[in-house]
């Protein structure tokens, strides 16, 4: 008995590190990673911002891109348009509504690799308290090891997406229906 417990542990410990070595985690820590957004500003000019604070994971392997997969929360309260009195209006039950829903999160469910370390990822986006599926083209920006020994592996991508669908219906003029939002992720291999 003793001997199955111990040959089933040497396994487990001997495959875990192949599935591991394919983790990174996103580097917020180093400033290496973004979500920004572009919104029409009723028309006349566009707002930029991003969200300061967010944490996410990502795996992916070159021999089987099709398992990619990724998983981020967006602390909502961070949003940031360099403007303190926005700031506060975004966080309002107007937009983000952030005292209810202080998260925004991703969680992927497919990835259609496109031959060329990018394609698209499918997932659960939830924002506002409302989830919807969505398909997020991305592009491999670059992998390698950094100076200092580190696997690094980063993907950016932008997608589009109606603000009613989320319950966000504040009205900015009829240009500012639909937000862009971008995201570039630089990831440290675990």
């Amino acid at each position: 008995m003793k001997k199955t417990i111990l040959a089933a542990a040497l396994a487990a410990t001997m495959t875990a590190p192949a599935a591991f070595a394919n983790e990174y985690v996103i580097d917020t820590e180093g400033a290496h990673a973004f979500v920004q957004f572009k919104i029409s500003h009723l028309g006349y000019s566009y707002l930029l911002g991003r969200f300061n604070t967010f944490e996410g994971s990502f795996y992916y392997d070159e021999a089987n891109p099709e398992n990619a997969s990724v998983n981020v929360t967006i602390d909502t309260r961070s949003v940031d348009s360099n403007h303190a009195e926005r700031d506060r209006h975004l966080r309002s039950d107007d937009f983000l509504n952030v005292d209810e829903n202080p998260q925004a999160t991703f969680q992927s469910t497919g990835f259609e690799p496109d031959g060329n370390g990018g394609g698209l990822l499918t997932g659960d986006f939830t924002l506002n308290g409302v989830t919807h599926s969505i398909d997020f083209p991305i592009t491999q920006v670059g992998a390698g090891e950094d100076p200092w020994g580190e696997m690094r592996r980063g993907f950016e991508g932008t997608l589009s997406f109606t603000l009613a669908d989320y319950d966000i219906t504040y009205n900015l003029g009829p240009d500012a229906e639909d937000i862009e939002i971008y995201l570039s992720i630089e990831g440290i291999r675990q």
